[in-house]
């Protein structure tokens, strides 16, 4: 055969593998889950009345991508429509940090109309136990539809290679699962980003490596997740039957559905802790946005300790974690002294913020929460540093 005609018949080949691709693409609407919603936003913007939509998730959420086009989508398209849009996504955060961060950072603004919830691949990432996501998203759906139970909440899961390699294992990764099972279960839309990446992939369509590239996705990997949240949209528009009457019976009575931060000018009896007032490094190392010239509650000395008394069923720290995070003794009440080490693996380059439970399914009213800061600390670790952003309580 000659080279021209072998080139010829590549390309031709190539050309009608390319189709046949295209015409078997997945559909995206395979992939939401509406699991008999019913939509008040569709009816706000069918009746052109403000709309306030909220984002709630980590560094996905936040970076400039998917939310983004998103927000032009419903500006452009119901210009008629007044539009107030809250980007609540901070990176690192998971579902546990986001049902205390929830009144501050979301429902204190107001009434919100359609609110998107993602904590699927930092739940993975950050070890979250499967119990804590749990109420933690169930405290999330509750505590939302108290405030105002017109809200419109969409439960999102998001793609990681570990996902990807539960879904090839014919496994439901357990972050995917119990968004699903919740939405389900509270009647809510789920859209299963995570498994349609997977599936596409094993479609042909396209590459984890070449395209998507990471679990912070390339611009084509936002644009398949904004087109996919589209078709959600324009279905949703489609839905504008009233909502039935009444929240579901709660699942588990310990969910997280009165999750609030509670002021460290809160904790009492200080033995060399401090509040420093307007807290920045001085190590060089970087920090996340809104949590750097904030007040924190500091030490770096061992013994260092403090009481909090306060009144809930569930209470924890949130706690910036640099290269010289030590390690807490803690104690509830009269109960056993436990210890929790404050070093993640981002620490040494990163002033994380990372949320800590250190306990839940306490009895109602008041209870005591002592701390020291350990004479030991992780092995990697500089110092001894205790600096505390929040207290996390779920008030009763």
């Amino acid at each position: 055969m000659k080279l021209t005609s072998f080139l010829y018949l590549m390309v031709l080949l190539t050309a009608l593998n390319a189709k046949s691709v295209a015409q078997n693409k997945l559909e995206s609407s395979s992939f939401i889950t509406f699991n008999n919603f019913s939509s008040n936003t569709a009816e706000k913007l069918t009746k052109n009345e403000p709309v306030t939509v909220a984002f709630l998730g980590g560094s996905i959420t936040n970076m400039e991508g998917w939310r983004g086009l998103v927000c032009n989508y419903l500006s452009t398209t119901y210009p008629q429509n007044k539009f107030k849009f809250i980007n609540a996504g901070i990176p690192s955060l998971g579902s546990l940090p986001h049902a205390f961060r929830l009144q501050r950072d979301v429902l204190d603004s107001g009434k919100v109309d359609l609110l998107f919830v993602e904590s699927a691949v930092n739940d993975h990432v950050n070890g979250t136990p499967e119990q804590t996501q749990k109420r933690a998203l169930e405290g999330i759906i509750r505590h939302t539809l108290s405030k105002n139970p017109k809200t419109d909440i969409v439960l999102m899961a998001f793609a990681d290679e570990n996902k990807n390699e539960d879904f090839n294992k014919g496994t439901i990764p357990a972050e995917v699962k119990i968004h699903s099972d919740l939405a389900e279960y509270y009647h809510l839309p789920f859209i299963n980003l995570a498994l349609e990446v997977d599936k596409r992939i094993a479609n042909g369509e396209f590459t984890w490596k070449n395209d998507f590239k990471d679990l912070h996705p390339s611009p084509f990997g936002q644009q398949l997740y904004f087109n996919t949240i589209k078709t959600f949209l324009e279905e949703n528009q489609k839905n504008t039957k009233k909502a039935s009457a009444g929240i579901p019976k709660i699942i588990d009575k310990f969910a997280y559905t009165k999750g609030q931060y509670l002021n460290i000018t809160a904790a009492g009896n200080l033995n060399t802790f401090n509040i420093n007032k307007n807290w920045k490094p001085n190590d060089g190392i970087d920090t996340r946005t809104g949590f750097v010239n904030i007040p924190v509650l500091e030490s770096t000395t061992r013994n260092s300790t403090f009481d909090l008394v306060f009144k809930g069923n569930a209470v924890g720290i949130a706690v910036l974690s640099g290269p010289d995070a030590g390690a807490l003794h803690y104690r509830i009440d009269n109960g056993a002294e436990k210890m929790v080490d404050l070093y993640t693996q981002w620490s040494s380059g990163l002033h994380l913020p990372w949320y800590l439970l250190l306990a839940d399914q306490l009895g109602a009213g008041e209870h005591k929460l002592s701390i020291r800061i350990s004479d030991m600390h992780n092995q990697k670790s500089t110092g001894y540093a205790c600096r505390i952003a929040y207290f996390l309580v779920n008030a009763n």
